[in-house]
């Protein structure tokens, strides 16, 4: 299966990877036991047992999850920067973010994983986050936003996650498609709305403030918790498939991308309700 990001249309697990040789069957039952093998590109048809040597092992849930914390670590690390040190200077923080943005389009398109780009990105993306979260926080009303909007980010993952796995949040083939056609519906707006500003002056479209910027708002938080499930499926179906161990840092590469875009739309969000 294939995934996309809000933010990047990255790459997700599929056959073009060059790891044929790893198309493990799923951990528990064969391929009919999982609704979505059909669809999944280390699901197999025989049940040839699989081949696997010390460079290549399969990747587990404790490789995604060390790979996570690695990654937003730096991306902790690059926000404490940006806030203490880049508050006042926005003009550099908007180049660490667009830096960002080039270098997780690279990973997108690149055929492997590169632990080095993606904890660049994390590191520039978190300088970003940093710098404009320390800038509002230090406006009128807005004292304390970021917080907020971090614990908000953090109560949207733990609830998409008990979804998932709860199965409340199934991910199909028609759910994935939905998505993308939202999505790209979202951001092409946010062009637009972008464009109206740069042009046209004042907020452009509203979709920056009043009821119309909450309800876009809300709607960009209920995609970037759809996106999770999206990648919450694409960890499983890695580890139950056989996916090699250094594609742990693609999962935590999408995540990562992910997450930022909660965080965004929640601390816009709050900024809102707050003005």
């Amino acid at each position: 299966m294939r995934s996309s990001n809000p933010v990047f249309s990255r790459r997700g697990f599929s056959r073009d990877t060059g790891y044929a040789g790893f198309h493990a069957p799923p951990q528990a039952g064969g391929v009919g036991a999982d609704p979505y093998a059909g669809a999944n590109p280390y699901a197999q048809t025989t049940t040839q047992a699989p081949q696997h040597t010390p460079q290549t092992r399969p990747m587990t849930m404790d490789d995604v999850v060390m790979r996570t914390a690695f990654t937003l670590g730096t991306l902790i690390v690059g926000a404490v920067v940006g806030w203490l040190y880049l508050t006042e200077q926005l003009g550099f923080a908007i180049g660490a973010g667009i830096a960002a943005m080039v270098l997780g389009f690279v990973q997108s398109f690149k055929r492997k994983p590169s632990p080095p780009l993606i904890l660049a990105y994390a590191a520039l993306e978190g300088v970003f986050l940093g710098a404009l979260s320390g800038n509002l926080n230090s406006l009128p009303n807005m004292n304390g936003a970021p917080m907020q909007a971090v614990l908000g980010t953090m109560a949207v993952f733990v609830t998409m996650l008990i979804a998932y796995k709860t199965r409340i949040v199934r991910v199909t083939a028609r759910f994935t498609r939905f998505l993308m056609i939202a999505t790209m519906g979202f951001v092409l707006l946010s062009l637009v709305n972008v464009l109206f500003m740069v042009f046209g002056g004042g907020d452009g479209l509203g979709f920056r403030s009043g009821g119309l910027g909450i309800v876009f708002g809300l709607v960009g938080v209920v995609l970037g918790a759809l996106f999770l499930a999206l990648d919450f499926k694409q960890v499983e179906d890695g580890i139950a498939y056989g996916a090699p161990r250094e594609e742990s840092w693609l999962a935590a590469f999408g995540l990562t991308v992910t997450l930022v875009w909660i965080y965004m739309e929640m601390l816009r969000l709050i900024s809102i309700l707050r003005d």
